[in-house]
């Protein structure tokens, strides 16, 4: 190497110690050296940005300051793989930051060699994957609200063909009642997605009565009226639009499922107020006796309150009355159209 930076820069070409170690200390990952006993012996400047200490701080001290409690094991584990000769690759963790504040990070420990090839030490390269850990798990809910959909979607769909059946007089009455209540199913779908582009002021503003008129739309039944909207309208807009769209298609697929529309006679009232706030009041009658649900809330109870809290700032409740249930909603007026 020595030889090589020689050719580069000539004279003044610097030390192979030098040059690396000007390398170290410029990384953007944290590289920090410590004896076999855990002592810390150096300390770059990628490791006082993710860790939050300077290297005054931490050199001298044992490397275990860094690690919670619940992982010193791994540090045993760690050493005892590198008194052996081996090298720890892309071990993903959890360290403690000065703060005391968790990081989620990558680790690559090597050993350290002097002059005769013992090994004395070891070198840590910690690399912060806390966004990549975000993102996998975004991936993660995407891939269980893709799921979730997919199951409500055939749930819907298996409705309404019972729906259809109830009250076609042919085969091709069948058909046509299908069709009509499928393309009002995407049409509702289609009001749940996001807009990709990120910009909300793309998605069209409508109001709240036109909103649920396409969403509903799909569960009438030909000459009854199962579903009632009653009260004030308002405009809705934005991301608003999406959420509430959402949140519409998911209390109406738990109704075909296990509510009042679940049963020939069940129906549902739907009481809007917008003085100070959005209040909407879901009503079901003539379906079938509801109970609680258990603690353990399913993926749509999830994607409901990341809706109603995170999206709308917004919040919910329940009555699981003998008669049906009720749903009360609140939300913000000037997050309506947002």
């Amino acid at each position: 190497m020595s030889d090589n930076l020689t050719r580069q820069f000539g004279s003044h070409a610097p030390s192979a110690d030098a040059w690396l170690a000007a390398i170290v200390e410029n990384s953007d990952d944290a590289i920090i050296s410590k004896t076999l006993g855990g002592i810390i012996t150096s300390w770059n400047r990628g490791a006082e940005h993710l860790f939050g200490f300077e290297a005054k701080e931490t050199i001298g001290l044992p490397i275990t300051i860094l690690i919670p409690d619940d992982r010193l094991h791994e540090e045993t584990t760690i050493i005892g793989r590198i008194r052996a000769g081996e090298r720890v690759d892309h071990y993903e963790t959890v360290r403690r930051r000065k703060d005391g504040s968790l990081v989620d990070v990558s680790l690559t420990v090597s050993p350290i060699r002097d002059a005769d090839g013992t090994i004395i030490g070891a070198s840590k390269i910690a690399r912060d994957i806390s966004e990549r850990k975000r993102e996998r798990e975004r991936q993660k809910l995407l891939l269980r609200e893709m799921n979730h959909r997919i199951k409500n979607l055939f749930a819907i769909t298996n409705a309404l063909i019972t729906m259809s059946q109830r009250s076609a007089t042919s085969a091709q009455d069948l058909a046509d009642n299908l069709r009509r209540r499928i393309v009002s199913l995407a049409r509702a779908h289609d009001l749940t997605l996001p807009d990709l582009s990120g910009d909300v002021t793309d998605r069209s503003s409508t109001t709240l009565f036109s909103l649920f008129d396409a969403v509903l739309a799909v569960h009438r039944e030909d000459g009854r009226q199962r579903i009632e909207i009653h009260g004030s309208d308002s405009p809705v807009g934005g991301s608003a639009l999406t959420s509430l769209a959402l949140l519409l298609h998911e209390f109406a697929t738990n109704a075909i499922k296990y509510g009042a529309l679940s049963l020939p006679d069940g129906q549902i009232r739907i009481d809007l107020a917008t003085d100070d706030e959005l209040s909407l009041i879901w009503t079901e009658t003539g379906g079938p006796a509801v109970t609680p649900p258990g603690e353990s809330a399913g993926f749509g109870s999830l994607l409901e309150r990341v809706t109603i809290e995170g999206s709308l700032s917004g919040s919910i409740t329940r009555e699981w009355r003998p008669e049906g249930l009720r749903i009360h909603l609140r939300v913000p007026l000037e997050n309506l159209t947002r």
